[in-house]
């Protein structure tokens, strides 16, 4: 069993910042890219930031200059901090990580989701 606990999402103004974090946790022999998406209220779930195993990084064009994705190899742990937060970032945030389970679990190949972080940028 293969889970992931995020945090950091809340209100925040526009023009403020965040920091989400992404912590896969279980029987997890090794961790491959990690990535965030968004969903904002009637729109689809987009990608806004990726992050490999080499800690190569892609971006959105709409959040490029803005926010930076990055992990933690030792803590197993991906962040996203977001600067000039916009309104139109407002969604929530879910996590994406591929992930190697153990051999108890016979080393199977998951992609597993986040359950979501509400991210509300409003004045």
């Amino acid at each position: 069993q293969v889970q992931l606990v995020e945090s950091g999402g809340g209100l925040v103004q526009p023009g403020g910042s965040l920091r989400l974090s992404c912590a896969p946790s279980g029987s997890i022999a090794s961790i491959g890219p990690m990535a965030w998406y968004r969903q904002a209220p009637g729109k689809q779930r987009e990608l806004v930031a990726k992050i490999t195993a080499a800690s190569l990084t892609t971006y959105a064009d709409s959040v490029k200059g803005r926010f930076t994705i990055s992990r933690d190899n030792v803590k197993n742990t991906m962040y996203m901090q977001m600067n000039s937060l916009k309104s139109e970032d407002t969604a929530v945030y879910y996590c994406n990580v591929a992930v190697v389970t153990d051999p108890e679990e016979g080393y199977r190949y998951l992609e597993v989701w986040g359950q979501g972080t509400l991210v509300t940028v409003s004045s």
